[in-house]
């Protein structure tokens, strides 16, 4: 009779570096390695805890004095747009949507290139070359999707307009980056991707859309407050968002619990010992 233990994720903590949102601050994070036959069953899991997937690894903000943020997700049963967001669906709806394994092509990344250059070239992925974006597309073990938004108006050639990587989680789908054309600011293809995700979990029956992490106090990630029906991860718990002006973005040196109590408190998947 031969037994197999079960072996637990190891977590580790990233050495501090600028903040990517709040200016003048130092981000840590806590992270583990996303490998093998558990891979799906550990990104669903942490997924539900406020973790982010990045190729293959899962991490969540842990800095040592600021809890500012939080991982949020739109319950899609309860979601309704807005006037606006409405006014988007209605001005992007010739766009074609195209979804596809995640492989990365020279048309995605020049795309990519020009977002960044326009809206984020101070940014970390600012020096990103075209095989560590290959990279950030292709390396994942778990089910995971590109979605590509295609302008074929007019009758000119269908133009790659917006990209989305996207994870497809047991409860709902997973928002990992998107990007889109910075020359087209009148059509608002961020609020459009995230429109059109939350329809794609209305018809595939999965309760909900993961936005990434909601700031407070951060400009870059205001628009996501904008959504209904959003819930947020705090304190160990996903809240509806409510007012986003009673969340503070200030720091404390106890607004965050001890790494190792962090870890003890992580809800894991039950990996038994099998029998063979």
């Amino acid at each position: 009779m031969r037994h197999t233990l079960p072996i637990a994720p190891q977590f580790y903590v990233t050495a501090p570096q600028p903040c990517p949102y709040l200016e003048g601050r130092m981000e840590r994070k806590l992270f583990t390695a996303l490998h093998g036959e558990g891979a799906t069953q550990l990104n669903d899991a942490l997924s539900k805890q406020g973790f982010r997937r990045s190729q293959n690894v899962l991490y969540r903000p842990s800095c040592p004095d600021c809890a500012a943020c939080l991982s949020a997700r739109i319950r899609v049963a309860d979601f309704r747009p807005s006037r606006t967001q409405r006014k988007v669906e209605k001005r992007n709806a010739h766009l074609k949507r195209q979804a596809t394994s995640p492989w990365a092509t020279e048309e995605q990344y020049a795309l990519f290139r020009a977002y960044l250059d326009c809206r984020h070239a101070d940014g970390g992925m600012a020096d990103m070359d075209i095989f560590e974006f290959a990279a950030m597309i292709e390396e994942t073990p778990i089910r995971s999707r590109v979605i590509e938004y295609r302008d074929a108006s007019a009758g000119r050639r269908a133009e790659l307009v917006a990209v989305c990587l996207t994870d497809v989680l047991d409860d709902g789908l997973s928002m990992v980056y998107s990007f889109y054309d910075p020359d087209r600011p009148a059509t608002s293809l961020g609020t459009w991707i995230i429109l059109d995700h939350i329809r794609i979990a209305r018809e595939a029956g999965l309760p909900y859309v993961y936005l990434g992490y909601w700031v407070p106090g951060s400009p870059k990630m205001g628009y996501k407050a904008r959504f209904s029906a959003l819930e947020v991860y705090h304190r160990g718990q996903w809240h509806d968002l409510g007012d986003p002006e009673s969340y503070s973005a200030e720091t404390h040196p106890l607004s965050v619990e001890p790494i190792a109590e962090q870890v003890a408190r992580l809800s894991l998947p039950d990996r038994r010992p099998t029998e063979g």
